[in-house]
This record gives structure tokens, sequence and C-alpha cells, in this order.
């Protein structure tokens, strides 16, 4: 478990920080938790979320895991970027409500542009989910992000 609340590790607010728990994080790989409760943005009626929701858990633990880097030393919390996800596999269509989700990201490739690939898997209770993320966070996010510039053709 991390001293840090979710909310100052994800660059996400209220409903959208999905995830419950940072469980524990080293240099590697993270892990995380969350309980499926009826209500939230994503949920199907019956309150279970559907499968393709676990590759924005697993975004989210992947972000989880920069922002526990980032306040370690000390530094800010930076924006970053899911790119895509390969062979994303889940043995259920949906996670029902009241299951006990735990993410595990494992860092597999980062280079110093940003760019970044994390072996990912979400397992419940009869529960199997694996993808490999692509994710970019690069450096000074929100200069990357300004609209503001002047852009002359």
């Amino acid at each position: 478990m991390t001293p840090w609340p979710l909310a100052e590790l994800l660059p996400h607010a209220g409903d959208m920080i999905l995830i419950d728990q940072v469980l524990s994080y080293d240099e590697e790989q993270i892990r995380t938790r969350v309980t499926v409760t009826p209500g939230g943005l994503f949920n199907r009626p019956d309150g279970s979320l559907p499968a393709w929701v676990g590759i924005e858990l697993m975004a989210q633990s992947v972000a989880a895991y920069a922002g526990c880097r980032a306040r370690h030393k000390g530094e800010a919390v930076e924006l970053g970027f899911l790119l895509g996800t390969r062979k994303f596999e889940c043995n259920v269509e949906h996670f029902p409500a009241g299951a006990e989700l735990t993410i595990h990201g494992l860092r597999s490739l980062e280079d110093d542009n940003g760019m970044g690939v994390f072996e990912c898997h979400l397992t419940g209770e009869g529960i199997q989910a694996s993808a490999r993320l692509n994710v970019f966070r690069p450096p000074q996010a929100a200069t990357y992000l300004d609209e503001s510039k002047d852009v002359t053709p």
C-alpha cells in the first residue's frame, strides 16, 4: 500500500478513478485492486463492468505506477497516454458486481523519450485477463499539449 491517495497519483478526477487501491509497487511493477460496484460510469444495468473496461483498469494501474515513482522522487505527477494495446484477452464478457479484481502491471520496456510497454494481468475469482499496453509519457506533458502555441504554416 502507498502513503499517497489515488487522486494524488492519477491524472484523473472523481468518478474517472476506477481503481480502488495500490497494493504494492517497486521500480519494475505495480499491483492494484478494485471492487466492482454498481452505479459507475461504465457499469451495465446489472452492475457488472464490460470486460473491455479491463484495459482502462490496467492503464490506470500503469498510471498509478508512474505516479508512485514520481511521488517517491518528490516530482510532480505527469500526464501520460495509452497509445494502444496488443493481445487483450479475457475469459469473461463482464466483471460481475462485487467481484474483487487485482491488476498487476510489469514494465518490460521504457526509453528516455517516454515510451513504455507494460505486461498487464487482471485476475479475480474465475476471471483472467491480460494485455500488453503501449504508453507514452512525454517530457513536459503540459507543454506537449499546449494548444496556445503559435503554429505558423
